[in-house]
């Protein structure tokens, strides 16, 4: 088995039993007491006045009224102030590709939230990259401060190979095989093409049941009342796209999670605004909901992460100790982990964080060591970071953006017959698309686009099998200016090259500003680039520190809005994910989600 070196390990439970209930009884003294703290209670959601916390060998041997030991019979003191104490946040779903960096890199964000551990669906990479990207995935988290474990990749290619073409791919076999060698891997990751599994498809059911011979939990990620029975008959057990309470209740009547996601202010996945209505007015218990951030850019997740959402949840009603036991305990619940992680019992991790009482985090613990303090980094987790430390990902991980040297045609040709033209229409604040079918009463096609304000959209194959490009028109996406186009290498989640633009002028420019780095995210103007993020790593990832990144997300961000993009750039990399209603454009075509079949640009 691939072994990394661990930062801050953590012995087994069972190797320091003996050593727990010598210093929980008294016998001996632990290595660490903070005191002064009132401790936050994810068991009874309540909060424990004037308490002390025992720490031995990073795990928590004790919580005792404060005073229980006298000071200096601990071999290191920390003084809480009267601070909140509560446990480190478990966040149920994620990606680490979307925050575009490395799991090394983004265990720094995610600590400064107070994030002690995350379950994260590598299925980006595992598009471009295969069995062999998810495992770098795993060589990478192994060297990250930060408890890690992979969901593994369900669906990858999101959809059949005839809709789209993608680097990689994992079979039943394949995902059979990351289960046996990589412990970390404790559930299969949400399971996408919810179409194919309602209908009892076997490449899809045979996926399923490497899961389920292995006792592992399944995740999902459906859309519809229609496939919920059929899908949770499949042995789906959680789903984070529950959008609404009505399709919320029927999902947990059937016996699944609800992960309500908090995305950042204006972001079009952020469903637990509505759905936690389920529970503050609609009376359902919250015993199996999570909270979780699905997506977050470098710059977002330093703003708004697990914390955040935490936040969110007690201005949306619920008491604030409940809140936070939905971002830690009922995650370590779901997957079974509530034994070591989740909560402040006696025996668990030393995962906490120090809360003000406004519920912002000031202090982290991983395992016992401190590693924010003051919302700072510490020296110590400054050192775990370091370049030296942290895991190179090789070559090959590099050289994963194959673009033929001769572009493919951008932009379509209008054939003399057709009288009808089929759109992708955006819809203000939200993923999913409409399909309309406009009549083509001008000629040439740059008029029709300009009558109709459609933009050109394409999508390149760029894992080197053919090089060939679709063609789409999109209507809501803007452009302010007469002469822009926008490019990137993320284009879920086959991350083929997606790539929007006035003219194929301006979209051959950002297509060759992403050669050159070998991928990323870049906006045109009249030929000269205003911004790029480069992401070298399958075309997914920087090699840089989050806040590096999170520095040109930001200048990459403004040049976006510059041209008039209305759609956000994380919304615009999702264009060719055909799975999300209702019509989508992958490297084969225009394709109808809700038949997952190919429709024609032109009629």
């Amino acid at each position: 088995m691939p072994s990394g070196e661990r930062p801050f390990p953590v012995p087994p439970l069972a190797d320091v039993t003996r050593r727990l209930a010598a210093v929980a009884s008294g016998a001996e003294r632990p290595q660490l007491i903070i005191r002064r703290a009132r401790v936050l209670s994810a068991y009874s959601e309540r909060i424990l006045e004037d308490r002390e916390i025992w720490i031995e060998q990073g795990r928590i041997a004790a919580v005792h009224p404060c005073g229980t030991l006298p000071p200096g019979d601990a071999a290191r003191e920390y003084d809480a102030r009267g601070g909140l104490l509560a446990p480190g946040l478990v966040d149920a779903h994620l990606h680490i590709e979307s925050s575009m960096v490395t799991a090394c890199a983004y265990a720094e964000a995610a600590l400064r939230n107070g994030t002690t551990t995350i379950f994260c669906d590598s299925h980006e990479i595992a598009n471009v990259l295969g069995a062999r990207g998810v495992e770098m995935m795993l060589e990478d988290a192994r060297q990250a401060p930060l408890s890690i474990f992979l969901t593994v990749p369900s669906t990858v290619p999101a959809t059949h190979p005839g809709l789209e073409t993608a680097g990689g791919s994992l079979d039943a076999s394949r995902i059979g095989k990351l289960f046996d060698r990589w412990p970390e891997a404790v559930a299969l990751g949400e399971k996408m093409d919810f179409v194919s599994v309602a209908r009892g498809e076997e490449g899809s059911h045979a996926i399923l049941r490497e899961a389920l011979r292995r006792g592992r939990p399944v995740s999902g990620h459906v859309f519809g009342h229609e496939f919920v029975a059929a899908y949770a008959a499949s042995g789906v057990t959680d789903t984070h796209e529950a959008v609404d309470p009505a399709i919320a209740e029927a999902l947990l009547e059937a016996g699944l999670w609800i992960f309500l996601r908090s995305g950042p202010p204006g972001s079009p996945w952020n469903n637990l605004p509505d759905v936690i209505r389920a529970v503050t007015q609609g009376g359902l218990s919250p015993k199996r909901f999570c909270l979780c951030t699905d997506d977050r850019d470098a710059a977002d997740l330093l703003q708004f992460g697990m914390d955040w959402a935490v936040r969110q949840a007690a201005q949306a009603g619920l008491k604030p100790a409940a809140a936070w036991s939905l971002g830690s305990l009922h995650a370590a619940t779901r997957f079974g982990m509530d034994g070591e992680i989740g909560a402040l019992g006696h025996g668990r991790r030393a995962d906490m964080v120090l809360l003000n009482d406004s519920l912002e985090v000031e202090n982290t613990w991983y395992g016992g060591r401190l590693v924010v303090e003051g919302k700072r980094i510490t020296p110590l987790l400054d050192e775990a970071l370091s370049e030296r430390r942290r895991y190179r990902y090789p070559a090959r991980a590099y050289r994963t953006l194959r673009l033929k040297k001769k572009l493919p045609p951008l932009v379509p040709e209008l054939p003399p017959a057709v009288t009808k033209a089929r759109v992708i229409r955006l819809l203000p604040g939200q993923i999913v698309t409409e399909e309309a079918v406009l009549p083509l009463e001008s000629r040439p096609l740059k008029e029709f686009c300009a009558a109709h304000r459609l933009v050109h959209l394409a999508v390149l194959e760029r894992h080197g099998q053919g090089g060939h490009a679709a063609h789409g028109l999109l209507q809501g996406f803007g452009f302010s200016v007469p002469e822009a186009a926008v490019a990137s290498s993320v284009g879920h989640d086959a991350h083929n090259v997606v790539v929007a633009g006035t003219d194929a002028f301006e979209m051959r420019a950002a297509l060759q500003a992403l050669r050159k780095t070998h991928g990323g995210v870049c906006v045109v103007q009249a030929g000269k680039v205003l911004a790029h993020l480069p992401l070298p790593v399958a075309g997914l990832l920087s090699d840089q520190r989050v806040g590096e990144v999170a520095a040109q997300v930001a200048t990459l961000r403004e040049a976006w809005e510059a041209v008039g993009c209305r759609m956000p750039y994380m919304g615009f990399n999702l264009l060719p994910l055909s799975v999300i209603p209702a019509l989508r454009l992958t490297d084969k075509g225009l394709v109808r989600v809700a038949t997952m079949e190919l429709a024609p640009l032109f009629e």
